[in-house]
């Protein structure tokens, strides 16, 4: 230890190095003495040129020292870096809509070198700011491979070359790209892209402003949808609820199990018991997910109440899910998910007369599991049909089949999905797509 402080000491000792402030000092010093020299040409002027020189030597190292302080300079660049986030998190506190993705853009190219500063979603231009604007209006389609094999690989790019971007002709002083995606969860959403006039103007700084705002943009957009889902969640929760426990529904099964107890007391004692069981589960399905058995089985609880009041000879159900069942039933899925579009079936399918059969049916495609719910009912034109999928109101056919939609979306991402396929008097059949459940491991079986 005292060998160590004494080595420091000596160090401090020693002279120091000539440093850039000083050699500006000493640079100062003799221009200005030259300079009051050829003024006054008289040796009685060597105390002024010595208190001039000196005070602008001072001067001098101080401007320098401000301005070339390593300490300021991070200062100043974190300061530029903090306002630039808060910047960001207030135009995406909404949300990336067009709007928001535009006014990012023209935020981020006025920040670095870029000549050009560009977001995108999966398939369109959100925002682009810079050169050829014009040409890349929001909403227009993606036009560069690279963007496209970032949005497949889910990887940055720093790229180099014209050719390697794959702009199509006409854009000439772009010469080089960073291309950062844009993530939410496990799904990449769009792309983050900064065009270059040169591919010596990505430095590392230009390549970690890049990433940073990358994953800044990320987390926003994430941010943002995960506020969106909670809200869904708790307002799809409470409506699903209401739509199950509602007085018609009520009202209609228990007239109908009194009307048994006078005819069938057996089979009025049977729905009673389901009844009970049915309501419990619809209160207790307060789980994120539970298995696709148990929603079958409650969606077909649902359905011999209303067999009962229609009659055996009005409705009909046929449950299968091929050779993959025991995969398919493991499934977890949100609760509330069959149920309501079995409902819509009985209430707006059923012809005046003859029998409604409901099919529900599975089955694996590659890595997703597909269920279907169809009917052989009246079917609706492609008024209805677009209706039910875009419901203008909160009430009625449509909203029931857009709940189940958004609750696909809410908990399986982008690449879940919803159709409806129907004509009139040729029934209808909606498809349910779960990605990627046919080869995740089944979670902890629930007790029903």
């Amino acid at each position: 230890m005292r060998t160590f402080d004494k080595k420091k000491r000596l160090r401090h000792m020693m002279p120091r190095p000539l440093s850039l402030e000083m050699l500006a000092g000493l640079v100062a010093l003799i221009a200005a003495g030259t300079l009051i020299w050829t003024i006054f040409g008289s040796p009685m002027s060597v105390p002024i040129i010595l208190c001039s020189g000196l005070i602008f030597t001072i001067s001098v190292a101080i401007i320098i020292r401000l301005l070339l302080d390593p300490d300021s300079i991070r200062a100043r660049q974190t300061d530029a870096m903090l306002r630039l986030s808060s910047k960001m998190v207030d135009l995406t506190s909404e949300g990336l809509d067009q709007k928001a993705a535009q006014q990012i853009c023209e935020f981020l190219l006025s920040s670095t070198q870029a000549i050009a500063v560009a977001i995108t979603d999966r398939k369109i231009i959100l925002g682009y700011a810079g050169y050829m604007e014009a040409e890349n209006p929001s909403g227009a389609r993606i036009r560069t491979h690279a963007t496209h094999k970032v949005i497949d690989e889910g990887q940055p790019r720093v790229i180099y070359t014209r050719e390697d971007i794959g702009f199509p002709e006409g854009s000439k002083m772009i010469e080089s790209a960073i291309i950062i995606p844009l993530t939410v969860g496990r799904d990449i959403f769009g792309t983050l892209k900064f065009y270059y006039r040169s591919s010596r103007k990505i430095t590392e700084t230009q390549k970690s402003i890049a990433q940073g705002f990358g994953t800044l943009l990320s987390t926003q957009i994430a941010a943002a949808e995960l506020e969106e889902q909670r809200e869904l969640a708790t307002s799809m929760e409470l409506k699903m609820l209401q739509s199950q426990i509602n007085p018609h529904f009520l009202f209609n099964t228990i007239n109908t199990i009194a009307s048994f107890i006078r005819t069938d007391p057996a089979k009025a004692r049977i729905l009673l018991r389901e009844f009970a069981v049915f309501y419990r589960s619809t209160l207790e399905n307060a789980q994120d997910r539970i298995p696709l058995q148990r929603e079958l089985e409650q969606t077909q609880r649902y359905f011999t109440f209303e067999v009962a009041r229609f009659g055996e000879d009005r409705l009909s159900m046929i449950v299968d899910l091929g050779s993959a069942a025991d995969l398919i039933q493991e499934m977890l899925v949100p609760p509330f998910l069959l149920q309501p579009l079995v409902e819509n079936a009985v209430k707006h399918a059923m012809p005046a007369t003859g029998l409604l059969t409901v099919r529900i049916t599975g089955s694996i495609e590659g890595a997703d599991v597909l269920v279907n719910v169809a009917d052989d009912g009246v079917g609706m034109d492609e008024a209805a049909r677009q209706g039910i999928l875009h419901p203008k109101s909160e009430t009625g056919l449509g909203i029931a089949v857009k709940n189940v939609h958004d609750r696909m979306h809410g908990f399986y991402g982008e690449r879940a999905s919803m159709t409806v396929e129907s004509a009139p008097h040729e029934g209808t059949t909606i498809t349910l797509r779960f990605p990627n459940e046919a080869t995740s491991t089944p979670s902890e079986a629930i007790v029903v």
